[in-house]
This record gives C-alpha cells, structure tokens and sequence, in this order.
C-alpha cells in the first residue's frame, strides 16, 4: 500500500478511481465499515465506487493499493454489479456523517462532521479519528467547539436519532449534477433519504426530482405536505410536473394543481390534455420567445441563461405579441449559429428560418423523431391550428420516451455477465449479488 497513512473520508468523496494503467474505473462515493464491539473502531470493508451510467459497484478495500490526494488506485478484477449493502455494514457517508455520539470523557453530545479511516497494517484499514463538534449548552451563541478525538473516545452512537443532521452530506452532495445527487437519494437509506430531502432547497429538489423516474418522484412527493409538493411541482419543468402529476390520483393531482400558483398550474393542464407520446405531452411551455422588433443581441442575452438546457438554447421562437404561451401567430425559427454570425443590432425577423415545418401537438413521437433527425434539430416548435406557439419539443425529452421507463436504473452488463478487469476478484464477492 502506498500512498497516504490516514484519509478523511469526507474529503475522499468524489476522488476518481484508476486501475494500474491509469485508466479511471469510476468515482469514490462512500466507504463501507463494519461496526466491532466498542470500544474497538469499525473496519473498513470497502468503497462504494460509481461507475458510468451511474451505477454503484463495490470494491473491496483489499484492492485498494494507493491513496492519496483526490485519487485511489485498485488492482484486480472490479466486479460491476450493483453494490448491496450487507447486515451488519455501516455507510460512513450515508449514516454516519452528521449522526450524533456522546464523548466517554464527560458524557457531552456531539455531532460527527468527519471521520479519518487509517491504515494499520497492509491494506487493513479502520476508522481512527473523528472530527466532531459539541452541543452548545442552552443560552450560549457563540460557535460550537470543532476538534478531533479518537473514535475509542465516543460512546452511544445515534445513528438512528430522529434529529440527526444532515449539514455534512449535503456539502457532500452539493457539486454534484442533479442526475448523479438523484442516483445518491436512491442509494441511500430511507431515512437518510428523507432527511436529505427535507434539507434540500426546493429549486434544487426540483432539479433532482426531472432525473428520476415518475414512480420516484410520486414516492419523494408523497412524504412532503401538499404545500411544499406544489411549490416543488411550480419549480420543474411544465412538461416534468406534468408528467408526475399525470401519474397520480386524480383527487391529489386536482389538490395539487390548486395549491400551485395559477399561471402555473395552467400550464400544467394543458400538458396534461395531451397524450404521453405525442409532441403536446413532451413540449415544454417555456421555450425562448421573441417578437420580430427584437435584436439579434436581445436573442444572444436570453440564450445566455444559465437555466437554460443546451437544447432549448440552441433556437429562439420568433412570434406576434403576446409572447406567453400560447402566444400570437408563430413566424419561425432563429438557429443559435445563425444568431451568432449576425450583427448584434439585426432584428430577429429578418433571419428568421420561416421555412421549417412545425410540429402539431398530436404529431406522434415516430413523427417527432423522424423529423429531428432528417433536419438535425435538437428542438422543435409546437403550434396549434390558428399558428399559435404552443411550446417546443426537445431532444432529450424525446429520447426520455423512446427509452425503458426504467432506463436510470437499469444496469448495462456487459456480454460476459458483469465483471471487467485482468483477474478475479476473491474479496467481497457477493455485495452486488
């Protein structure tokens, strides 16, 4: 083993993983230990290593030959199936961060921020130290104390208080894509997800609940008061929300729809009179939109938007006034590259690509796929009978449908069953069993 002696494993997370040619296996996600009859420290069994398409493996900690700084390195075989969590094994960054302890010295209460796993022996490691911080007692406002004891220095371990944080996880979790924090929620235990889920800001929960599948989000939704579900459900994407709403009873979703704001909840209606698979039940209602005596450098400032998706900034709608969907007569498209070889002060209507065909909300997903493909679009426009924008379909949306509902979580194994590597791995077989 080479490498650093002591690591903590709230800074491990996220650090790649490479095999011996330097090929990166994955990202380090969490390490697994199995609690020992105090006051002897847990031992390390493993990591938790996510392997694209975001999917969790398991990898014995006895394949680990080096670490250090932002990087582990492995030998061996890496078995591919889905990590499982074992009877007996602990999540240091599921369950242990931010549980809640009491010091053998005076019995205080204190909240666990970190823990240092360290190597004793040849690739034998166990949980050494501990980064804590003590419970201010009742009439004191300045910060509570944060230092380092020995883990042989706590007693009473609370990993099942109800009151147990979840300030560190969530620093854990804060650069993280919303698909890879979606996958995480799904890793973790129930009541770790619910609490992580409280915590979240709504906009952020929002973000999370687009990446997972309908009978996720319900699930996710249904553990929260109405009134945070329909501020959540205002935050998605229309055609998100609408999605998840057209899964639900229709006594709830109607409960729902009115608690969200009314323009809202009107835009969410009208998805929902379109069937799943047409381009009416796919479009978003919030494409960007301009009038013709807008400026070639008023396009280039909304597609800067951040929030923006790729696809909907790669085109701007051209229509009459109003501007809100359904708007006034559409009058065309304006490419994103055309955009950017015109002078700032041209009006979008005289580069407007008038003779691309919109789609019609009923045009069925075969139709909308078809027609992507045979003009290279990455988005498409929406218009009623009266030439009424209505919204526009985008690729992802669409590749969304023509995918298994169960897409996110299905594993890809390769032909040979499920393992990769040059040769067998003998530790910890069976985790993702």
């Amino acid at each position: 083993m080479t490498g650093l002696a002591r690591v903590f494993i709230a800074r491990l997370t996220g650090a790649g993983v490479f095999d011996p040619n330097g090929d990166q296996v994955g990202k380090t996600r969490d390490v697994v230990v199995a609690l020992r009859t105090p006051p002897r420290a847990p031992r390390v069994v493993g990591l938790v290593v996510e392997v694209p398409p975001r999917r969790r493996i398991f990898i014995p900690i006895t394949r680990v030959t080096s670490i250090d700084a932002g990087a582990v390195v492995v030998t061996g075989l890496v078995n591919m199936k889905r990590f499982e969590q074992r009877p007996g094994e602990v999540l240091v960054v599921g369950e242990l961060l931010d549980s809640r302890a009491r010091l053998r010295s005076d019995g205080d209460e204190v909240t666990l921020l970190d823990l240092g796993m360290e190597l004793r022996r040849t690739r034998d490691w166990e949980l050494s130290k501990v980064y804590v911080q003590r419970k201010m007692r009742t009439g004191l406002r300045r910060r509570a104390p944060r230092y380092m004891v020995d883990w042989e220095d706590l007693e009473g371990l609370a990993l099942d208080a109800h009151d147990q944080g979840t300030e560190s996880l969530l620093a854990t979790f804060e650069k993280m894509r919303p698909a890879d924090l979606a996958q995480a929620l799904h890793e973790l235990p129930a009541k770790r997800r619910s609490e992580v889920v409280a915590a979240l800001d709504d906009d952020r929960l929002a973000d999370v609940l687009e990446e997972m599948t309908e009978a996720e989000s319900i699930e996710v939704l249904g553990k929260l008061d109405q009134e945070r579900a329909a501020d959540i459900l205002e935050a998605m994407d229309p055609d998100d929300a609408a999605d998840v709403l057209g899964e639900l009873p229709e006594q709830t979703r109607a409960q729902l729809l009115n608690l969200m704001e009314p323009d809202e909840a009107e835009d969410v209606r009208r998805l929902l009179a379109y069937d799943d698979y047409t381009a009416g039940g796919m479009m978003t209602t919030e494409p960007v939109i301009l009038g013709p005596d807008d400026t070639v450098a008023d396009a280039l400032a909304r597609v800067r938007n951040s929030d923006l998706s790729p696809s909907l900034a790669a085109q701007v709608y051209v229509c009459r006034s109003p501007l809100e969907t359904p708007t006034g007569r559409y009058l065309g498209t304006v490419h994103f590259q055309r955009l950017l070889r015109e002078a700032p002060g041209t009006l979008v209507s005289e580069v407007v690509d008038t003779e691309l065909e919109p789609l019609r909300p009923q045009t069925t997903l075969q139709q909308v796929t078809s027609s992507m493909a045979a003009y290279n679009l990455v988005a498409m426009a929406v218009v009623d009978d009266g030439d009424h924008l209505l919204g526009a379909v985008t690729v992802d949306d669409v590749i969304d449908h023509m995918l298994p509902d169960d897409w996110r979580r299905r594993d890809h194994e390769d032909d040979t069953g499920n393992v990769v590597g040059d040769v067998t791995n003998a530790s910890g077989a069976g985790h993702g069993a």
